[in-house]
């Protein structure tokens, strides 16, 4: 049995789908698998169901979307029966459980990759590039693009996306430690021009720039990025991406040196809201006192 939510819905056995068509059902099934083997209320369903405008026969459709989910379970041959079907979506005290075991979901899978390549990073780039570039394969485009969505759901997939992003930048970290800046800057092109205000990948794409001798266009991506935030947000790059255009101007070379390179920027603390930064860093740590420019890469 197959469970795939990292892209398009999808229950299959066998390479055959068995997944619900009915938009209700579907919506239904994606908030049980993003909960799985954890109870959801039946206030949750609802809300995500109807939002604030619940009909006031909420509950007993609910009962009924659990019944036909059940009944797309039953035809999956290992199942093979609406019994055998409820012991996998169980009705609990307030709710409902989908019983999913680790290698049946696809952001199961995923997760054990990312935290596998987390714990590789620093001390083997190698095996952390390989593994988040595995639980990123597992992505088949937007999340649940074909499932509408309520407010719970928005919700979970906000994080799900945002963690995405955060698995590529650490994998671009591993990649630049690794003296792959060459092979990244069409994905950080791409990655710039889809998250204008995101710091972190915009510093990521000047230092691969810089290394690639492209200095006049790493400070183009800095004037770009200076002029979005002060548009849209009234602010000015932070503390730790103006370092990092300083060290580019002095031509630090110690920004050469892919070993002693992380994330260029690490998480900030308190920073403001819409300027995500990457989690971990050696380049400049997260926390640390403000250091000159020939002090910005760490060995």
């Amino acid at each position: 049995m197959e469970f795939s939510v990292l892209g398009p819905l999808r229950m299959s056995e066998g390479g055959k789908s068995y997944t619900p068509t009915a938009p209700k059902q579907r919506q239904l099934l994606t908030l049980l698998l993003l909960n799985a083997n954890q109870v959801v209320s039946t206030g949750t369903c609802i809300e995500e169901l109807w939002d604030n405008s619940p009909p006031n026969s909420a509950l007993s459709t609910l009962q009924s979307y659990i019944l036909q989910l059940r009944r797309s379970l039953r035809r999956v041959p290992r199942i093979g029966s609406l019994q055998a079907a409820r012991l996998i979506l169980e009705t609990r005290d307030g709710g409902y459980l989908l019983a999913v075991r680790n290698d049946e979901l696809d952001t199961n899978r995923f997760w054990s990759l990312v935290r596998e390549g987390r714990s590789a990073l620093h001390h083997d780039d190698v095996r952390a590039s390989a593994c988040l570039s595995e639980a990123l394969r597992l992505w088949q485009g937007a999340a649940l693009s074909d499932v509408q969505r309520g407010p719970v759901l928005r919700a979970l997939l906000v994080g799900l996306e945002e963690e995405r992003t955060s698995v590529r930048e650490q994998r671009i970290t591993a990649d630049l430690r690794l003296g792959r800046h060459q092979e990244l800057l069409g994905e950080l092109s791409r990655l710039t021009a889809k998250y204008p205000m995101h710091e972190g990948l915009h510093a990521q794409f000047m230092l691969a720039l810089h290394r690639t001798g492209r200095r006049t266009q790493a400070l183009e991506v800095l004037r770009r990025l200076s002029t979005v935030l002060r548009d849209e947000l009234g602010l000015d790059p932070s503390a730790r991406v103006r370092r990092l255009h300083q060290a580019i101007l002095a031509g630090d070379p110690a920004l050469d040196v892919p070993a002693c390179t992380d994330s260029v920027l690490a998480a900030e603390p308190g920073g403001p809201a819409g300027r995500p930064l990457p989690a971990g860093g050696d380049l400049v740590a997260a926390g640390a006192p403000a250091r000159h420019p020939e002090q910005l890469v760490r060995h």
